[in-house]
C-alpha cells in the first residue's frame, strides 16, 4: 500500500498538538526559549572579543526554527549557550524555564541530560564507535537513572527515525546519514524538551542530508520537541516555518513561512521576509539593500502614514 508523506501544514500542525500536550495545561505561546540583550565576551590573552552583543530571541513551545548567519556571527556560541555548554557574560536566556546564568554546575549537568538533546556536525562525535546503534541509544537513558524498557525505547526511536535496521550495527557499519538519524534517536532519547542540532547535514550530500532533516521533522512532529538547528544549508532553511538570520551577534532578519491551499487545490509555501526590531527600536537593513543602495554613515527617515521610508542620507 502507498502513503503520501504528510506536507509541511500537516506536520507543523502535529508538532503545535504534540507541544500542547507536553505543556500540560501551560501557556504553550510563552515562550519555550527566550534571549533578551544575551551577550557573550571571550577574553584571550588580554583580547576581548564580542561574540553576541545583545541578542534578542523568543521561540515557541513545538517550533522548528533554523538560525543562519555567515561564519562568525555568534550562531554557533548561541546553540552552545543555550545547550548549556558554555555561559552567557550578561542577559537573559531561559529555556524551558531554566535560568541558564544562576543554575549550578550540578543543575547544569542534570540540565543537560534531560532538559535538552545536542546533535553534532562531526558524525563520529554523537556516538561511541564501540556500541550498536541501540547501545548508544539506551546509553544516556541508563546515565539518567533509567532502568524500564530501555530496549523497547530505543528500538522504537531508532524506527522512528528511519534506521530501525541499524539497531545492531556499530557506527562503522553505517552510512553518514545513518549515523546522523541514529544520532537524533541518542538526542531524544531522554524526552527532553528542546533539541539542538549544529550543522548537523554540514558534512552529508544534499539527498542525505534532506533525509536526516526528515528525522528531526518526524522527531519534531511526533513527540512534540521544539528544535532549533543551526545550519548553512539553504535547502533545510527553506523547510522550517522560521528562519532566523544572525549577522555580528545580533539577530538581524527573520524568514516566515506559511502553508496554504491555492484555488486548484495544491498545497503551497508563502515566505515573508522581516527585518528584527530590538527592545531599543534598532534594525539591520539586508546587506543587499545596503549595497544596493549604497548607503553608508547616515539615512533618512520619512515617517508616513502605515509605512517608514529610509533614503539615502546627503553630504556624505
Amino acid at each position: 500500500m502507498t502513503t503520501t508523506a504528510p506536507d509541511l501544514a500537516e506536520l507543523q500542525r502535529r508538532a503545535a498538538q504534540r507541544a500542547a500536550d507536553r505543556a500540560g495545561g501551560r501557556d504553550r505561546l510563552q515562550g519555550h526559549i527566550v534571549c533578551d540583550g544575551l551577550v557573550r565576551i571571550f577574553k584571550t590573552e588580554g583580547v576581548e572579543v564580542v561574540a553576541l552583543q545583545g541578542l534578542d530571541l523568543v521561540v515557541d513551545r513545538g517550533e522548528l526554527l533554523a538560525i543562519v548567519g555567515a561564519s562568525g556571527s555568534g550562531k554557533s556560541t548561541l546553540l552552545n549557550i543555550l545547550s548549556g555548554l558554555d555561559l552567557p557574560t550578561a542577559g537573559i536566556a531561559r529555556v524551558a524555564g531554566n535560568d541558564l546564568l544562576t543554575m549550578s554546575a550540578r543543575q547544569r549537568l542534570r540540565y543537560r541530560r534531560r532538559v535538552v538533546g545536542f546533535v553534532w556536525q562531526q558524525t563520529t562525535r554523537n556516538l561511541l564507535p564501540y556500541l550498536t546503534a541501540r547501545q548508544n541509544v539506551e546509553l544516556p537513558m541508563r546515565l539518567a537513572g533509567r532502568r524500564r524498557r530501555l530496549a523497547r525505547r530505543a528500538r522504537e526511536l531508532l524506527d522512528l527515525v528511519g534506521v530501525g535496521y541499524c539497531a545492531d550495527r556499530r557506527p562503522s557499519q553505517m552510512s553518514g546519514g545513518e549515523q546522523q538519524r541514529c544520532a537524533v534517536a541518542v538526542a531524544v532519547a531522554n524526552d527532553p524538551e528542546v533539541l539542538f542540532a549544529d550543522e548537523p547535514t554540514g558534512e552529508l550530500d544534499e539527498a542525505t542530508g534532506a533525509g536526516v532533516f526528515a528525522a528531526m521533522r518526524t522527531i519534531n512532529a511526533e513527540l512534540g520537541v521544539t528544535i532549533v538547528v543551526v545550519t548553512h544549508d539553504e535547502v533545510v532553511a527553506t523547510q522550517v516555518r522560521r528562519t532566523v538570520a544572525i549577522r555580528d551577534g545580533r539577530t538581524a532578519a527573520e524568514v516566515r513561512r506559511t502553508a496554504r491551499i491555492t484555488e486548484q487545490g495544491t498545497h503551497e509555501v508563502v515566505s515573508e521576509e522581516y527585518a528584527v526590531l530590538d527592545r531599543a527600536g534598532r534594525m539591520q537593513l539586508p546587506a543587499a539593500f545596503v549595497e544596493a543602495l549604497s548607503l553608508r554613515d547616515r539615512v533618512k527617515l520619512n515617517l508616513e502614514p502605515d509605512h517608514v521610508e529610509v533614503r539615502p542620507g546627503g553630504g556624505q
